[in-house]
């Protein structure tokens, strides 16, 4: 092997950084802020087939592997962090008029021409499952298969692994990646990716959240991921054991990370729409971070040039995609490449001119 260099220690650069050394590299993360960002106020749905729409074929075929790979995933992090880091073990996305109902039959439409089967329920079908929804809510779409995860204890766990491997990590920022020593690199920067390599279609997308801790005496908490659109916004709920997770607003914001009014409003009234007792819910925690956004939705995994890899545009992808992100970038360090690796590869956009080594100057 030899030395490999990660930038960015979120959690894709510590899960990348951990698998690296696993297979022999000697790793060093740099970061000024490691575990932080928009890693740290990510909600945790893994929902590829929840959020899906006809047409992005693609996204579908990446997420649901990505779903696929985080079982086994998801029980290496408990064994080397000493508690699981799910949440729930279903979603559930609600409809509360007429058109939303419908799209929610589009969608479990589209997804069994894959092989995904999803259960429709109608109004009682789904005050059924969970008695705390609004009554005006018409229709649900039950993912059994689309499970949650706790952020912060996956951060927690990576952490943990990257000590017990040996990985070093710097709490320094990186000026320019031809300033590195190291035998390759792995751009994991997230939305600060394009500062590193320009060409990168990766933008900032700003993303507000909202932590809710559960007072006696109040309903609890759906057990359920609960996802619906109110007023044309998206709005998810995640539990977690003291409370619930309510996200997330989505603005062209560039790397403003400041906690709105209006965000904070819109996030609570919505999420009231649909679950109404959640106004007796303490507000624990307001926060915002960039999500790493590309054109198409999907991530920016392979070589940049022969000694940059890139593994970052995961979108609000990053904690869905983090097993198979570590696992693609390892294949790739070891000249092992994979055809869900070339779903994502940097080159599929025409404005990347490839250099004369097969990476994208």
């Amino acid at each position: 092997m030899g030395t490999l260099a990660v930038v960015g220690g979120g959690a894709v650069g510590l899960a990348v950084a951990w698998h690296a050394a696993e297979a022999g590299w000697t790793v060093t993360v740099f970061d000024p802020a490691p575990a932080s960002g928009a890693s740290y106020v990510a909600g945790g749905m893994l929902a590829p087939l929840s959020e899906g729409w006809p047409g992005e074929d693609r996204v579908l075929e990446f997420g649901a592997a990505a779903l696929a790979a985080w079982p086994a995933f998801g029980e290496r992090l408990r064994a080397v962090g000493g508690e699981s880091v799910f949440v729930a073990d279903a979603t559930m996305t609600v409809a509360l008029d007429g058109a939303d109902a419908a799209d929610l039959r589009t969608v479990a439409d589209w997804l069994a021409g894959f092989g995904h089967d999803l259960t429709l329920l109608d109004r009682a079908g789904v005050r059924a499952a969970e008695p705390a929804l609004a009554r005006t809510v018409r229709a649900g779409l039950l993912a059994e298969a689309e499970p949650a995860i706790d952020n912060r204890r996956v951060l927690r766990a990576l952490r943990a692994a990257c000590a017990a491997t040996g990985v070093e990590i710097r709490t320094q920022a990186v000026a320019a990646l031809d300033d590195l020593p190291h035998d390759r690199i792995v751009l994991a920067a997230g939305a600060h990716s394009a500062r590193l390599w320009p060409e990168l279609p990766v933008r900032p997308v700003k993303g507000e959240i909202l932590r809710l801790r559960h007072r006696p005496g109040v309903r609890p908490a759906p057990s359920r991921v609960i996802r619906a659109r109110v007023h044309g916004r998206q709005v998810y709920m995640v539990p977690r054991d003291d409370g619930i997770v309510v996200g997330a607003t989505q603005y062209e914001a560039g790397f403003d990370t400041t906690v709105t009014v209006g965000g904070v409003r819109d996030l609570i009234a919505d999420a009231e729409t649909v679950l109404p007792g959640i106004g007796e819910y303490e507000l624990a925690e307001a926060s915002a971070g960039s999500r790493p956004g590309t054109p198409d939705n999907l991530p920016l995994l392979g070589h940049l040039d022969d000694r940059v890899i890139a593994a970052t545009g995961h979108g609000r992808n990053g904690m869905l995609t983090l097993a198979l992100t570590a696992t693609l970038v390892s294949g790739l360090l070891a000249d092992q490449p994979s055809a869900l690796a070339d779903i994502a590869a940097p080159q599929r956009f025409p404005a990347l001119r490839l250099s004369t080594s097969g990476g994208v100057r």
